[in-house]
């Protein structure tokens, strides 16, 4: 007589699955949040231009028209693209990733990068952090948050086993 499988009781769900749903909504949740708006204000001392090595558009960014830390995360993400084109993964990202990482980065003023702080690290792969946080420091300056004067955003790398990188903001999915 054929054996039958153990049944879970109705209503129980895997621990890994529990586990998955409640990462995925964490990781949400951090990506959404914005920094409260603050009035824009004039300051007269010129940017600095040594904030990090690496390619620069210019001495100052560009003026971002964004009102929210939402959408001035677009403006940020194509600054990032536009400088590190060769390094974008072309296409859908496979459904295996090598690292998964969500970063807070506050912008001053002049386009500077203030802050860099991580809401979801990829502990498992350290040389991705860093080579992320460079990635950002050697973006300066970016787009001017003129109207909110200074912004917080977050933004989610993800990132393939090639070194190459897409952001959660201009991806173009998974396999």
């Amino acid at each position: 007589m054929p054996s039958i499988p153990p049944q879970r009781p109705s209503g129980a769900r895997p621990r890994w699955l529990i586990a998955g749903v409640m990462a995925a909504v964490a990781a949400l949740v951090a990506a959404c949040r914005s920094a409260p708006e603050t009035p824009v204000a004039q300051d007269s001392k010129p940017p600095s231009s040594d904030t990090a090595p690496g390619p620069k558009a210019s001495g100052v960014g560009k003026a971002s028209a964004a009102a929210t830390a939402r959408d001035y995360r677009k403006d940020a993400a194509a600054h990032l693209y536009g400088l590190n084109n060769q390094r974008i993964y072309q296409g859908k990202l496979p459904a295996m990733l090598y690292a998964i990482g969500v970063l807070e980065v506050d912008i001053d003023r002049q386009g500077r990068v203030a802050r860099l702080h991580w809401s979801r690290a990829p502990r498992h792969a350290p040389e991705v952090v860093a080579e992320i946080e460079r990635t950002v420091r050697a973006a300066a300056p970016f787009p001017v948050p003129s109207r909110m004067g200074k912004v917080t955003y977050v933004d989610t790398w993800l990132w393939d086993k090639s070194g190459n990188f897409q952001l959660d903001t201009l991806t173009e999915g998974q396999h």
